[in-house]
C-alpha cells in the first residue's frame, strides 16, 4: 500500500499576519504617482495622480475617504519629500523604506505593481523604515549641507587663485605654508590693489613668519600678467563673497539650534568643557559645543576625534531623539554602516565587507576615527592596533564602529565620556600580553639549556 504524503502546509503559528489593516502603497516618480489601497475599499483601487501640490491633497483626500491610517513609499531621490510632508501634516501614519528591501516582485515591472507590492508588504509588516528626524532637524540638516557646500565653493576659489600664481610663477605657497593665513591674505589684497615691489609686499608678511625677508621678496618677482591678475581677482572676491555666506548660514543655523533646544528638556547637569583649540579655517562660528549639550545633555566633544564641525554634523543628521528610534547602539552603529554584512552559508562565512553605502553619520565617525592614528589616548592605540593587524581602511571603519557605540551610550544613560574605562581595558590587554612573552621567553630558555 502506497503511503499517503502528507499535506504540506505552514503552522499556525507561522502565518503571515495582518499588521496593517488600513495600509496603503505608494510609487514615487517625477512626473506622476501611483497610489494603491486595499481592493475593498474603492472599485478602483491603483490610481494614478500628478505630483503638483493640488495633486498632492487630493491623494491624502482620497486616501481618508478609503479609511487608510498607515501609508509606505520608496525613497526616491528626494521626489518623495512634498507628499511626505504633506501626508504627515494630515495625520497618517508615513513610513519611508529602501527600495531595496522592495525589489523582489516577480512578473513584469509596472507602477500599479509596484504600489500594489509595497502594500502587500506594509500590510503584513515586511518592511523597515528609514531613519526620519524631526521637522526642525531637517531644516538644520539642509542648512547645515547647504554649508559644506558653500566651504567646497570656497576650496574651488582657492585652486583657482592658486593656479593664476602659480602661472604668473608668483611662489607665495613655498614661503607660507597657508596662503590664507595673515601674511598671505595681506599679501594678496596689496598685490591686486596694484603693488608690485617685492620690498613693500615683504614688508607685509607677519613678523612671526619662519621664511626670512629676503627669501619671501625672491617669491614675489613675477610676470604680473593682466589676464591672471583679473582672475585672482575674481577668484578672491568669490572666496570673500562665499565666507560671508558661510557666516549668514551659520547664524542661520545657530538661530535653529537654540529654538530646538528650548524645546528638549535633558535636565540641570553642567557643561565640562573640552577645551579642544579650532585649528582649522573653516570651524564652526557659533559655540556648538554648548548647544549640542543642550540637545543630547552630554558634551560629544569629549570623545577624542571629535571636533565643532564633526559635533554640527551629527547634531543636523540625528536630531536630539535619535536614541529612541534605535533598540541599542549595535542598531546604531549597522545603520550608519559601520559592521560587516557577514553572508553565512553552510555554516562557512562567505563574505564580510562592508556594504558600499554611503551614509553622512558613517562618514562622520570615519573621520573622526582617520584623526586618532596619532593621539595617544586609549582610542589612538586601538586605532594603530587595527591598522597593523588589517589596514588603515579597516582600522577607520572598526575604530569608527567603537566612537559610534561610545557616543550611543553616553546619550542614552546621560554619562560623559570616561577615558579611563578604556585605559582600564587596555592595562588587562598589556599584562595578558606580557604574561604570553614571558611564558613565550620561559620556554626558549629551557629549550636552550636542553641543548647544552
Amino acid at each position: 500500500m502506497a503511503k499517503v504524503r502528507r499535506k504540506n502546509g505552514i503552522s499556525k503559528d507561522r502565518e503571515f499576519k495582518v499588521v496593517n489593516m488600513n495600509a496603503a502603497g505608494i510609487d514615487i516618480s517625477p512626473k506622476e504617482l501611483q497610489v494603491c489601497v486595499p481592493s475593498d475599499r474603492d472599485e478602483k483601487c491603483n490610481r494614478t495622480f500628478g505630483v503638483y501640490t493640488k495633486d498632492l491633497h487630493e491623494i491624502s483626500k482620497w486616501l481618508k475617504e478609503c479609511g487608510i491610517d498607515s501609508v509606505v513609499m520608496e525613497s526616491t531621490g528626494i521626489y518623495w519629500l512634498p507628499l511626505f510632508r504633506v501626508l504627515k501634516d494630515d495625520g497618517f501614519e508615513v513610513m519611508l523604506v529602501n527600495p531595496k528591501d522592495a525589489k523582489n516582485y516577480a512578473g513584469k515591472k509596472t507602477d500599479e505593481a509596484d504600489a500594489h507590492w509595497l502594500m502587500v508588504l506594509h500590510t503584513y509588516g515586511l518592511l523597515k523604515p528609514c531613519y526620519q528626524p524631526e521637522n526642525i532637524t531637517r531644516k538644520i540638516r539642509t542648512l547645515t549641507r547647504h554649508r559644506d557646500n558653500l566651504i567646497k565653493s570656497c576650496s574651488r576659489e582657492v585652486l583657482h587663485l592658486q593656479k593664476e600664481m602659480e602661472q604668473m610663477n608668483l611662489k607665495l605657497d613655498n614661503v607660507f605654508s597657508d596662503i590664507l593665513g595673515k601674511s598671505g591674505q595681506a599679501i594678496i589684497h596689496a598685490i591686486l590693489e596694484g603693488e608690485r615691489d617685492p620690498e613693500k609686499l615683504a614688508s607685509l608678511a607677519d613678523w612671526r613668519c619662519k621664511k626670512s625677508k629676503e627669501e619671501i621678496m625672491e617669491s614675489l618677482h613675477a610676470t604680473w600678467d593682466e589676464d591672471h591678475l583679473f582672475v585672482m581677482k575674481q577668484s578672491d572676491e568669490l572666496y570673500q563673497y562665499y565666507n560671508e555666506k558661510i557666516k549668514e548660514t551659520e547664524e542661520e543655523i545657530e538661530r535653529l539650534v537654540s529654538q530646538y533646544a528650548a524645546t528638549v528638556d535633558t535636565g540641570k547637569a553642567e557643561l565640562l568643557r573640552s577645551k579642544k583649540q579650532s585649528l582649522h579655517h573653516n570651524d564652526v562660528g557659533f559655540d556648538v559645543e554648548k548647544q549640542a549639550f543642550e540637545l543630547w545633555g552630554v558634551n560629544a566633544m569629549r570623545v577624542p576625534g571629535m571636533n565643532k564641525n564633526s559635533l554640527l554634523r551629527l547634531l543636523s543628521e540625528l536630531g536630539a531623539d535619535f536614541v529612541s528610534k534605535f533598540p541599542d547602539a549595535r542598531h546604531f552603529a549597522s545603520w550608519a554602516n559601520l559592521v560587516p554584512n557577514n553572508k553565512i552559508s553552510g555554516g562557512q562565512l562567505l563574505s564580510s565587507k562592508v556594504p558600499k553605502r554611503k551614509n553622512p553619520v558613517g562618514q562622520v565617525f570615519r573621520q573622526c576615527a582617520n584623526s586618532l592614528w596619532r593621539s595617544k589616548e586609549p582610542l589612538g592605540d586601538y586605532f594603530r592596533h587595527a591598522k597593523a593587524k588589517s589596514g588603515h581602511l579597516q582600522a577607520m571603519v572598526a575604530t569608527g564602529k567603537k566612537l559610534a557605540v561610545i557616543f550611543y551610550t553616553m546619550v542614552a544613560k546621560k554619562e560623559e565620556y570616561n577615558a579611563s574605562v578604556y585605559s582600564e581595558h587596555r592595562r588587562k590587554q598589556l599584562s595578558k600580553s606580557i604574561e604570553r612573552m614571558q611564558g613565550k621567553l620561559l620556554r626558549m630558555q629551557n629549550e636552550l639549556a636542553a641543548c647544552g
